[in-house]
């Protein structure tokens, strides 16, 4: 073949790959992303398959070795020094990511995966009262802005990944990969979603999730075994309910804020405010004689979901959490919310005719979408968890809290899209920090 014959060939090619490119525009977006979501799901697929297994080990040691608790203010005293010594450019944690995807800055140290998970691990060892998503998410945006610089991403792709790398921890650590992915794109931006980032977080969490189940990676499985029919009595109990959860996230959402300033305020020395909260924890263990509010509480919530429990329980999980995190314990609030509202539910059905099962799925997510003002996430991670058919009660109830949970949040650093309503429609743009 000649020179002539071999250029004329390759005009060509590049004639029909110009065309087909002016056809179909968004194929090197979706390359690209593809790849990069690939990447960062099978990362943090393997960190938080690697994370949750290493959990469970460290929540059996602990039961099954109940003295341990009384070494947690020193337990407390030691992530308090680590994070003193090592970690304050990443304590804020969850909100630090958050910031970034608003105000890129500086790269996220990749320091703060190993500091999140030590410190989550011994918090749960020892007794604190703490969930995993915190960790789980932390993980997961370390790990992935490590490849901003290698991937020579601009300021939105970095975004971009960020978001994707929260889908993917969330989703994998929940086995929720739908749930996951509205949530990355949700959480920072209350009103709006980002949506140049839909499909990289899609991805990412669907990847992730698949490669912490290839790690034979147990989650744990809820059931609705009675869903009923829809009517306007059974919707007005699903209002009421909804308002219930969504005055019990803005509590939550208060005091753990309010609790921490105070432990700010009354202890200068970081290092002990958990070696403080940690006493306290231990002293609430012994009064009650009973470690059911501490660690995940998971045996708790699924009983929850097949027996009455304690109208209380509710309430003095959300004690321990609330003294666990706010005193400077590593790990999440997610979980201890499911606690919240899953028992809430339950109280509930002491005088809302509906069946304690559907209360409890739906306070196991409703709390958790008034704290965190993702109603979208929340609806389809129940769906995910307990089937289609209790959608639409899971839906009232997680918009409602959304709705009476005002202008409060677990992650301060969240920013105001479109404000909830007319009321607080001056707050749109503004951080609740800002407030």
């Amino acid at each position: 073949m000649s020179k002539n014959q071999q250029k004329s060939i390759s005009r060509k090619s590049l004639i029909i790959l110009k065309v087909f490119f002016r056809h179909y525009p968004s194929l090197p977006y979706i390359s690209k992303w593809l790849l990069i979501s690939l990447l960062i799901g099978a990362l943090v697929g393997s960190a938080s398959a690697f994370f949750l297994q290493t959990l469970d080990w460290v929540t059996n040691f602990r039961e099954t070795h109940i003295w341990i608790i009384a070494l947690l203010p020193l337990a407390g005293l030691f992530i308090g020094l680590m994070y003193h010594k090592m970690g304050k450019s990443v304590e804020a944690g969850n909100n630090l990511l958050i910031d970034t995807i608003h105000n890129p800055k500086e790269i996220i140290p990749f320091r703060m995966a190993p500091l999140v998970y030590l410190g989550t691990m011994i918090t749960h060892l020892f007794g604190g009262s703490a969930g995993r998503e915190g960790t789980a998410i932390q993980m997961a945006g370390s790990i992935a802005d490590q490849f901003t610089r290698l991937l020579r991403l601009t300021s939105e792709e970095r975004k971009i990944l960020i978001i994707s790398a929260i889908a993917a921890g969330f989703g994998s650590v929940f086995g929720t990969p739908l749930a996951g992915a509205i949530f990355g794109l949700e959480v920072f931006l209350i009103g709006r979603l980002k949506y140049n980032a839909i499909f990289p977080a899609f991805i990412a969490s669907i990847i992730a999730d698949l490669v912490t189940k290839l790690w034979k990676t147990h989650h744990t499985h809820y059931q609705i075994n009675l869903i009923p029919e829809l009517s306007f009595q059974n919707i007005f109990y699903a209002l009421i309910a909804g308002i219930c959860f969504g005055i019990c996230a803005a509590l939550f959402s208060k005091t753990i804020h309010r609790v921490g300033a105070f432990f700010k305020s009354k202890i200068k020395y970081p290092p002990l405010r958990p070696f403080i909260g940690g006493i306290i924890v231990i002293i609430g263990v012994w009064l009650l004689g009973t470690t059911k509010f501490i660690g995940l509480g998971i045996p708790t919530i699924q009983n929850s979901f097949q027996e009455q429990l304690m109208p209380y329980d509710f309430v003095l999980k959300m004690i321990f959490t609330i003294v666990t995190l706010a005193s400077g314990f590593k790990g999440g609030e997610v979980t201890p919310l499911f606690f919240i509202g899953a028992t809430l539910g339950n109280a509930l059905s002491y005088f809302i005719p509906l069946p304690t099962a559907l209360l409890a799925g739906m306070g196991f997510v409703a709390v958790f979408a008034g704290a965190t003002n993702t109603p979208l996430a929340c609806s389809v991670m129940a769906i995910e968890l307990f089937g289609a058919e209790c959608g639409v009660y899971v839906a009232i109830a997680c918009v409602v809290s959304y709705l009476f949970s005002g202008m409060t949040t677990i992650y301060n650093r969240q920013m105001i899209g479109e404000a909830k309503h007319q009321r607080f429609q001056n707050n749109s743009g503004k951080r609740f920090n800002e407030l």
